[in-house]
């Protein structure tokens, strides 16, 4: 059977169309898994209508069509059917990261007018506890805080609608709002057309159906996470495995033994700063130059992750280092790398199934989706799932929807076989003292693979050098510090000796701690924000204008930041 021939039924199709015919068809089969208690909840496509369809009822009696309803939750069954119960009712969801801040939560409930909000696991329970004061709530699986009802409540309650609604293909159903990497975060607006196009496309092209496996731990408000994962799963009847917690992350990850896997930059280099370790970079060379060793350790790399099943790794969000990139692919893990947005349904470009990733490059256009470069080198799409718009701000729905094109704000080219490279953010490029124009990107992609590095930033606006800020992985926080720093201002020299003279780095500043959602210095994506990284670290900076090779922040930091973790960022490895 041609790909064609199977998904033939999906194209042009609402999810709720989709979700009728399973319910109809295959109500006994396994949908959804949350660990609890170290043991598989398993539920059904039946019992997740069943459940999603009682919710409805409920959200029937209070609200009306069109009204905006928020999901505050780390990863579980009970947001997809949340989710879907929303769609049922004819409302429009509104998803908020776990491990957003107070401030930026309230700004999405005030903004998008949202009339309730359920709540689950929250990376700030107190944070959570105050905004969700101020409007109804529901308690679902692990909310710690008190709300003024449950969901188990409400699915006893209520008697599950029985009518199967579609909706008109240019209505609203969510919006999702950005990370707000540069300022508050935009509200985007999503039609039915959006995902009935888009979704089908995407399965069809990877090829996922009932025998895959997908395991789901990043924010589901994140749109590539919701759009890959839980809408995938639903045209393609893919059971979806939810890890019981952060602690147990690895142990379940391994248990699920996902067919397709999606992280973010960060998570892909946590991942490996863990493997390094415990065998250090030197070692792995050499194991890996053995013949019949290295078939043994890229096996034992990839189970101890839980990957060895895995034939389609996915990642996104923001941009991996080549470096990073290929130390993958030589432990025999063909993680491609994914280039969409919020705005495009993250519709844009992917390494297609059957041909190998090429480090440096996010691959060729999905189907169906025209990408070309303006005479200013800015990358644009246009294609059927464009969002309808910013909600309430059509300001700035005119600066990046212009003539059909949705315009990114990303520098990039297209190479002679078709392949898009993204250099950077238009707006992230500075210009030196010395006149020079400098793309952070592309220096800090020299340090991705730099075993003793975690984040890094590189900066310099106005100054003789641009100079790097960077956090310690768990490596170098385990050597003695004047080793580590020797190790460096080698490296800063060997990768300077590759670079033109007005890009040479003078100096990489050590922060304490990591950037994290918490103390607002990444999104919820763990996008770093660059303006207020150079906000807060640029007066140190400047006390030391002359100083070269690698200065430590003093014991007293600059501004004081939340130990907290970053919700998602503490998954290690599980290698001996």
């Amino acid at each position: 059977m041609t790909p064609e021939e199977k998904y033939a039924g999906l194209q042009g199709r609402q999810p709720l169309d989709i979700l009728y015919q399973r319910e109809r068809e295959q109500p006994d089969r396994i949908y959804l898994r949350q660990m609890q208690q170290r043991q598989w909840r398993e539920y059904t496509w039946g019992e997740v209508m069943d459940r999603a369809r009682r919710i409805a009822a409920f959200l029937g009696e209070r609200y009306q069509p069109g009204d905006r309803i928020a999901i505050h939750a780390k990863n579980c069954a009970d947001w997809i059917i949340v989710d879907i119960a929303i769609m049922l009712a004819g409302m429009v969801s509104v998803p908020l990261y776990p491990g957003q801040s107070t401030t930026s939560m309230r700004y999405v409930l005030e903004h998008s007018e949202s009339r309730l909000i359920f709540c689950g696991a929250s990376d700030d329970n107190e944070a959570l506890k105050e905004v969700a004061a101020t409007l109804p709530s529901v308690a679902i699986q692990r909310c710690e805080i008190d709300c003024d009802e449950s969901l188990e409540q409400l699915v006893a309650e209520h008697r599950a609608i029985t009518d199967c609604p579609l909706y008109p293909d240019d209505q609203v159903f969510t919006i999702m709002y950005t990370s707000g990497t540069t300022g508050n975060p935009k509200g985007v607006m999503h039609t039915w057309s959006a995902i009935s196009f888009a979704v089908p496309n995407m399965v069809r092209g990877f090829g996922f159906d009932e025998s895959d496996r997908f395991f789901s731990y990043l924010p589901l408000a994140h749109a590539a996470e919701r759009i890959v994962v839980e809408f995938h799963s639903l045209y393609a009847g893919t059971p979806v495995h939810f890890p019981e917690s952060l602690d147990t992350f690895l142990a379940d990850l391994q248990r699920t033994r996902p067919t397709m896997f999606f992280s973010v930059p960060r998570l892909w280099a946590k991942f490996k700063e863990g493997i390094d370790a415990k065998i250090p970079p030197r070692i792995q060379h050499l194991l890996l130059q053995l013949p019949g060793v290295n078939r043994w350790f890229r096996n034992k790399v990839q189970k101890g992750l839980g990957l060895d099943q895995a034939r389609m790794l996915v990642t996104g969000a923001s941009p991996i280092s080549i470096d990073l990139q290929k130390w993958y692919h030589r432990m025999g893990m063909m993680v491609t790398d994914g280039y969409g947005m919020t705005e495009n349904f993250i519709y844009g470009c992917i390494t297609h199934m059957g041909e190998t990733p090429v480090p440096g490059t996010v691959g060729k256009p999905f189907w169906d989706c025209e990408v070309k470069i303006s005479e200013r080198g800015e990358i644009l799409f246009r294609s059927r799932a464009l969002m309808k718009g910013y909600y309430l701000e059509p300001e700035k729905t005119a600066e990046v929807l212009r003539d059909g094109y949705y315009h990114t704000g990303d520098e990039g080219y297209i190479d002679s076989d078709g392949l898009l490279h993204v250099t950077g953010r238009l707006a992230d490029s500075f210009k030196t003292s010395k006149g020079k124009f400098i793309q952070p990107p592309e220096l800090e992609g020299r340090f991705g693979d730099n075993p003793l590095l975690g984040q890094v930033c590189v900066l310099g606006h106005g100054m003789d050098q641009p100079v790097m800020l960077a956090t310690l992985s768990e490596l170098a926080k385990k050597m003695d510090p004047h080793e580590c720093a020797e190790q460096l201002s080698r490296d800063l020299e060997a990768v300077n000796e590759t670079l033109a003279y007005h890009q040479r780095i003078r100096a990489i500043f050590l922060v304490r701690g990591d950037w994290t959602p918490q103390n607002e210095l990444a999104t919820p994506t763990l996008k770093i924000k660059r303006k207020a990284v150079e906000a807060q670290y640029r007066p140190w900076i400047e006390a030391h204008p002359t100083a070269t090779g690698v200065v430590r922040e003093p014991v007293a930091a600059p501004a004081e930041r939340s130990p907290r973790d970053s919700g998602f960022e503490r998954p290690a490895t599980d290698i001996d």
